[in-house]
């Protein structure tokens, strides 16, 4: 009886490999301080706990453009009563506060002015001008050249994103998993990465650990994005970089097999890169 029982039960499912699992996890402690070390910048600590960097910022008092020193000490937990700031009256771009333009007519209480009469004006008698040549035609307006657009300005926008390889998915995002934080991508080494979106890298090292050779790009004050195990970083900090753009080559540094780890963070918490990324 028990050979019959276990020649009818059904094969045991096979298993799928998250590769995600590879990445060794970031164990992250909330204490309520955190020493800065050598290579760390504002946005790449945000990153690492999890927290938006003005949040990071405005606990210690730390202004644009967030210049940090090793052996500071940051609060990394919000301070009792801690709330976001409201926001700010809009000024013009020479620094004067926008207000509500004043009436260009006095008020109805205003005390009415006395009535001017003038003289009967008698109508001259009309006379037939000699006919006028015809207009010449006015010359076409010259060519205008063409005007770059400036680049977008930070704020709160959305952001149209672009795959940054075009490998097949290795592993997905998984809320509340450490490990699973964004998605891999897989890729052959050598590969060109290339940026999600236009913005501005606020990142570019290999200080946090699992990551490996990491690059952050910060888009505006709402969107990150991040690009990990790169075997080779081609932008630094600071450098402007727009939509499409190489910034690094595909590796394995921090991980198993050559992979594009890749994030997408919103106000300092990770989302799905799939809920922003075009179909395909």
């Amino acid at each position: 009886m028990l050979l019959l029982l276990s020649a009818c039960a059904s094969p045991p499912r096979p298993q799928i490999e998250e590769r995600s699992r590879n990445r060794p996890e970031t164990v992250i402690t909330r204490v309520p301080e955190y020493a800065v070390v050598r290579g760390d910048t504002m946005y790449g600590i945000a990153f690492r706990l999890g927290l938006d960097y003005r949040d990071l910022a405005r606990w210690n008092g730390i202004h644009p453009p967030y210049t940090i020193h090793p052996g500071q000490r940051l609060k990394v937990v919000p301070p009792a009563g801690d709330v976001r700031p409201a926001v700010a009256t809009p000024v013009r771009d020479d620094g004067v506060a926008v207000t509500a333009p004043l009436p260009d007519r006095p008020p109805p209480s205003a005390a009415p002015s006395r009535p001017v009469t003038s003289a009967p004006v008698t109508a001259p008698t009309p006379r037939h001008p000699a006919p006028l040549p015809p207009p010449k035609p006015a010359p076409p307006p010259p060519a205008k050249p063409p005007v770059t657009p400036p680049p977008p300005a930070a704020g709160n926008g959305s952001v149209v994103w672009r795959w940054p390889v075009k490998g097949r998915l290795l592993a997905t995002f998984a809320t509340g998993d450490p490990t699973r934080q964004g998605i891999d991508i897989d890729g052959k080494a050598g590969d060109p990465v290339l940026a999600a979106a236009a913005g501005n890298v606020v990142y570019s090292g290999s200080g946090l650990v699992g990551y490996g050779e990491l690059i952050i790009v910060k888009h505006n004050d709402t969107w990150l994005s991040a690009y990990g195990h790169n075997r080779k970083r081609l932008v630094a900090e600071g450098d402007r970089v727009t939509a499409g753009q190489v910034i690094a080559e595909l590796g394995r540094s921090g991980a198993s097999r050559d992979q594009l780890h890749f994030e997408i963070r919103r106000n300092g918490k990770p989302v799905d890169p799939l809920g922003q990324l075009p179909k395909r």
